[in-house]
């Protein structure tokens, strides 16, 4: 397969949802230079051993690909907690990949998707299971873009990720900043994966929602900042 075609790609809004579970990891909200960082990991984790399981693998992440401040651990936190039991579209797991959407739609049903399969896995009661956060970014930058799905149509398989993880790989070794695609779970919808920390900047925290297991599938959605209820259809969100 060919390298595709970069393209500028500038969001005035990216939206992401995350688990609201995990708290922010001090190192990455702090004022120290990210190039200090693996010096102060080394020396707080003689003390607390559990300060550097709370960072991650800081090595994935070049020095110069850090981002640091406020909200940093939203930025960091998929490229430093990485793990082959965990791949996805564009990754094997072995590093990192920030995904993002053009609109909260596709953010939610991408989500809603691979919860519904980890949910799935479980022998949990049916029930309000889990709760997210949006995160809230902006995009400007180059970007591999992949999104001319009759060229590259077998990247979008539903289920095997091999091709497109092969190529994320090839074009991430190249020094990409990573890919354009079309949302596969809300095909009106586009979406990034995003290979580096700085290329994903420093989000806000947007809405918050919950997840409704029914035993099969997540069928509703609540947005906890409005208490409103949605039920999940094929057509989106009713």
């Amino acid at each position: 397969m060919p390298d595709p075609n970069t393209v500028r790609v500038t969001w005035h809004q990216t939206h992401r949802i995350v688990r609201s579970q995990f708290p922010p990891i001090d190192l990455f909200e702090d004022i120290a230079d990210p190039a200090d960082w693996d010096a102060i990991l080394s020396a707080e984790s003689k003390t607390n051993p559990r300060v550097a399981q709370s960072v991650g693998m800081l090595d994935l992440v070049p020095e110069e690909r850090r981002v640091a401040g406020a909200g940093a651990s939203w930025a960091m936190a998929p490229f430093v907690h990485t793990s082959t039991d965990r791949p996805s579209r564009f990754t094997d797991g072995s590093y990192g990949v920030y995904y993002t959407g053009d609109q909260v739609e596709v953010a939610l049903f991408e989500t809603i998707h691979h919860h519904g399969k980890f949910m799935a896995a479980t022998s949990e009661a049916p029930g309000w299971t889990s709760d997210f956060r949006e995160l809230i970014g902006s995009l400007d930058t180059d970007l591999h873009d992949v999104s001319n799905t009759p060229q590259f149509e077998e990247l979008y398989d539903p289920e095997h990720y091999a091709k497109p993880q092969q190529l994320a790989a090839d074009l991430r070794a190249k020094a990409s900043n990573g890919l354009l695609y079309k949302s596969v779970r809300f095909p009106d919808g586009m979406a990034v994966a995003l290979f580096w920390p700085d290329v994903a900047g420093i989000p806000n925290q947007g809405q918050h929602f919950s997840y409704f297991w029914d035993g099969a599938n997540v069928t509703q959605l609540k947005n906890l900042n409005s208490s409103e209820v949605f039920n999940i259809v094929d057509e989106g969100i009713s």
